[in-house]
């Protein structure tokens, strides 16, 4: 991807970038935003403020440092990475100030450890990296027949309330033309205009891929935390969003694609909110291999936080080889065939380790415990899938 030449440089900021990574981010989303707060709708700005995104970005780095030789480590972060650009709407025009903040942020982060040589191997670096953006993100955009940023109005038809915090939004064309119906796995980036004249986009994973001429996803009220601001698009949609209103909506994006199609036995996992890709890869298996099957278990705080639960009837009134397992954190007296505590492999099923896909959907301590575990019995990593809401985990590049 770079030159011999500028290679050694890039390798000796392996450790300087584990060190000041966070710092150099920083850095560079202040100034850039500074200089163009333009960008600012780009951007979750809520990861910026609870500081998610600067971490993500300085793991991103690392990381395109620590395996710049090695290509097929970072292709499916790349393709990951492509995807969400698309769906925002990212243009080429972004890339040369984006990498002059980078630099930028580098030298003065680094001071005299930045010296010139080291600058111009990660101004190379950049720009083929930048490079391989931009050739993918052009042919996706021409794929999906659109322009960078391209939305298109999608009216509510149907809203239903599926636990205390989650609601689902059935969403059809406005102007009555061919949708698009996406996969199990895919989002829909979707662009509001707050109170204060901000605009945002943010991406909701499809609930629901199999009816024709509409597209279903749920949507979580994120409460503020100790250290994280409310969510601001979430709760706006929860306070505004009604039967009959009209949302600016991206085609379906994203690279998390559950085998939906194949009669191939399968693993679905979840927790909170990752329930979403799951219920959605669950009704498209009942709607073409009901025979199929299918582990489906989710972790919930209790059963007014367990979202799409008539979703799982339904298809387990189909689906002859589904075995559903529940997990809740405060099981009370009125909960049936629940398992109380945290989710656990060893309180599932046995399955072939080494010939199933298993798929991961929820907070990221859940996947991560999920992830060490499922290795530790010795499902391949190749088998392995997962979903991220937010900022990417890198930690298996790291």
């Amino acid at each position: 991807m770079i030159s011999a030449a500028s290679r050694p440089y890039i390798d000796a900021s392996v450790p300087v970038l584990r060190e000041h990574g966070v710092a150099i981010t920083t850095t560079f989303y202040r100034n850039m935003f500074a200089e163009h707060p333009e960008l600012t709708n780009l951007f979750n700005m809520g990861n910026q403020a609870n500081g998610a995104q600067q971490q993500s970005l300085a793991s991103a780095v690392f990381a395109y440092a620590a395996n710049i030789g090695d290509p097929g480590a970072l292709a499916p972060v790349i393709e990951r990475i492509v995807h969400k650009h698309v769906s925002v709407g990212i243009r080429e025009e972004h890339y040369p100030i984006v990498g002059r903040h980078l630099l930028g942020a580098i030298a003065s982060t680094l001071g005299e450890a930045a010296t010139a040589p080291l600058l111009a191997a990660w101004d190379e670096a950049y720009r083929s990296l930048a490079t391989l953006f931009i050739e993918a993100e052009r042919a996706m955009y021409a794929g999906a027949g659109i322009a960078p940023g391209q939305r298109r109005a999608l009216r509510v038809t149907e809203l239903t309330q599926e636990s205390a915090e989650v609601v689902s939004i059935r969403l059809a064309p406005e102007d009555g033309a061919p949708l698009a119906q996406g996969k199990a796995g895919q989002y829909l980036s979707v662009q509001v205009d707050l109170a204060d004249g901000r605009r945002q986009i943010r991406q909701y994973s499809l609930s629901d891929t199999s009816t024709p001429g509409s597209v279903r996803i749920s949507v979580k009220r994120e409460p503020a935390g100790a250290t994280t601001p409310a969510g601001e698009v979430s709760n706006w949609i929860h306070d505004n969003v009604r039967v009959g209103s009209v949302l600016q909506v991206s085609p379906p994006f994203g690279d998390f694609a559950p085998d939906t199609e194949s009669y191939q036995p399968l693993v679905l996992l979840s927790a909170g909110i990752g329930i979403t890709p799951m219920i959605a890869a669950l009704k498209r298996i009942a709607q073409v291999h009901p025979q199929r099957r299918v582990i489906f278990a989710h972790a919930a705080r209790n059963a007014q936080h367990h979202a799409h639960q008539r979703d799982v009837l339904a298809a387990r009134a189909i689906m002859p080889h589904l075995q559903v397992f529940t997990f809740y954190e405060e099981v009370s007296a009125h909960d049936s065939g629940v398992l109380p505590g945290w989710m656990e492999l060893a309180r599932l099923p046995a399955w072939p380790r080494t010939e199933t896909k298993v798929y991961l959907c929820g907070p990221l301590p859940f996947m991560q415990a999920q992830w060490l575990a499922l290795v530790g019995a010795g499902v391949p990593v190749t088998r392995l899938h997962r979903e991220v809401f937010g900022p990417d985990m890198l930690d298996h590049l790291l």
